[in-house]
């Protein structure tokens, strides 16, 4: 009988299932982590793209509304270079992690054992990605309303284009009607004199 099997309280069948359950265990951890990090990802990017389309069009936007809202891209900006920075520093920590526990799991002679510390980094990075998926949803739900309160405004905007547009049209007839009428009673009081 193995010495890790007594140490273990398992005869061989029960070694088997522990070691069988530890792999499990170990490969749905991983995924799992994988799967939330494909999504983090995901969810950067999508952001910044918004953000790259709000700065288009904050662009165009006259400079009295442009200021205020490329002030508040910037911070957008800054709060994305943040979580992303955030998503490097926990995935280099996850690579580093796995590759000290497979050089671990390979110098062990055929055993696998979860310690308690690499339950509790493993729950504190999951964590982590969890809040990060988290930081990454309201930054979204952000990016999206600022993205409404832009075309929001673009639109008002275009209303008062258009408005303004019509008033010039109307002063210009207006205009040229009263200029007509001033000829009009001039040439009259040239043929009453």
């Amino acid at each position: 009988m193995h010495p890790s099997s007594k140490c273990l309280g398992f005869s061989s069948t029960g070694k088997m299932l522990f070691l069988g359950y530890c792999e499990i265990t170990a490969t749905v951890s991983i995924e799992l982590k994988k799967q939330k990090l494909s999504e983090i990802k995901e969810g950067l990017d999508e952001a910044d793209a918004l953000i790259r389309k709000m700065d288009l069009e904050a662009r165009s936007l006259q400079p009295s509304i442009k200021a205020t809202l490329l002030a508040k891209l910037r911070e957008y900006k800054h709060y994305l270079k943040n979580l992303k920075t955030d998503v490097k520093r926990i995935t280099s920590t996850d690579t580093n992690q796995a590759a000290r526990d497979e050089l671990l799991e390979s110098g062990i002679d055929g055993t696998t054992t979860v310690s308690a510390d690499q339950k509790g980094r493993l729950l504190m990075s999951t964590e982590r990605l969890n809040q990060s998926t988290d930081r990454i949803k309201e930054s979204r739900r952000t990016m999206l309303e600022t993205e409404e309160l832009g075309v929001s405004i673009l639109q008002d905007l275009h209303q008062q284009r258009q408005s303004l547009l019509h008033a010039h049209s109307t002063v210009r007839v207006s205009s040229n009607l009263s200029f007509q009428i001033y000829r009009v009673s001039l040439s009259f009081a040239q043929e009453k004199d």
